[in-house]
């Protein structure tokens, strides 16, 4: 793809996260969702592959009926309450309101384009789909967090947790692996949004952190599937042990970056007498600690056939990603710094 084109398009979607972000009128919001549906289609099939165009096209038919039942809330909301303010939302289209953000979010049991999606997509593409695409929903939800129905939230959380691990288990294309992680992450921010926003804007802060540390790390040694990470030892044998880490950080393993939230929002729960519900969502996560589980045992424990050849591959091939172990590192180490970082919130 031309470099303007690509540098137009990743414009457009800062242009249309920040509008949703600063918009206090339904409409201007909107408009923000669909810039960045729009500016996104592009990068999805910037190499024209069959699986590209229909990754596409999935998305643009889910994200435009999700669009079209954002509008027609918002429509319903402003002839409640005469006003188009964010702010000002009345109870019924609240509930049509979040089903639409949800969609758009890949929650369950509106998932189902995520996983086929990311699997159409690169790399780089999906990584965008998983971090930032969800920014502007993530928003808005939390805006009218207050009046969203606590047993639909719950719901929606918690079926989010089990589908997030569940979905994974038998899968072994990477891309696919990491849209379901990314279901359940959404599941425990799900869950939690009605008692503590707060946590819900830790957890997302720290979602993006680590799915971007995965992904930068996984284009560095050029990997879409477990049979690539079973040889990538060569490719980048420093990279290796650090991978395995983040992957245990995504698990939420303790003492690493990703158990924080998970324990917060389960003493927040218990705190909010939801014993049960914070005993579900701990064993519908070891569903997804099980694939993380896998992809680190063959990092760690399995070796190719014929390494010969293999051993030097790469002194030649190693492609030079800066980012990729300071995201790592900060992935890994924030555990600490997670009471500090909930005054900054």
């Amino acid at each position: 793809m031309n470099p303007l084109a690509s540098s137009v398009f990743i414009l457009s979607l800062a242009i249309g996260t920040t509008l949703t972000l600063s918009s206090h009128h339904w409409l201007l919001a909107w408009v923000g969702l669909e810039i960045n549906t729009l500016a996104i289609i592009p990068l999805m099939t910037k190499k024209p592959h069959p699986r590209a165009i229909e990754a596409a096209t999935k998305y643009f038919l889910t994200q435009a009926t999700a669009s079209a039942l954002v509008l027609f809330s918002a429509l319903i909301n402003a002839y409640y309450t005469g006003e188009w303010a964010i702010a000002l939302l009345s109870t019924p289209p609240a509930t049509s309101l979040s089903i639409a953000l949800m969609m758009k979010l890949g929650l369950a049991p509106m998932h189902f384009w995520m996983p086929e999606v990311m699997q159409g997509i690169p790399l780089l593409t999906g990584l965008i789909l998983s971090s930032w695409q969800k920014i502007a929903p993530m928003a808005l939800l939390l805006q009218i967090t207050q009046l969203v129905n606590l047993e639909l939230m719950i719901t929606i959380g918690m079926t989010s947790i089990l589908i997030g691990g569940w979905g994974g288990i038998n899968q072994t294309q990477l891309r696919k692996i990491m849209a379901f992680s990314s279901i359940g992450h959404l599941g425990w921010m799900i869950i939690i949004l009605k008692f503590n926003p707060q946590l819900t804007i830790f957890n997302f802060i720290l979602y993006l952190l680590m799915t971007t540390a995965m992904f930068s790390s996984l284009m560095t040694i050029d990997a879409t599937k477990m049979l690539d990470i079973s040889t990538s030892w060569t490719k980048a044998p420093t990279l290796i042990p650090i991978m395995m880490m983040t992957l245990l950080s995504l698990a939420g393993l303790p003492p690493l970056t990703g158990f924080s939230p998970k324990l917060l929002i389960s003493l927040e729960l218990i705190k909010q007498d939801a014993v049960l519900l914070a005993a579900l969502a701990m064993l519908f996560s070891l569903l997804a600690l099980f694939f993380y589980l896998r992809l680190t045992y063959i990092f760690a424990l399995t070796l190719p056939p014929s390494n010969s050849s293999l051993m030097f591959l790469w002194y030649s091939t190693t492609k030079t990603n800066m980012m990729a172990p300071i995201l790592n590192a900060a992935a890994l180490l924030i555990f600490s710094l997670s009471p500090t970082l909930l005054l900054f919130i």
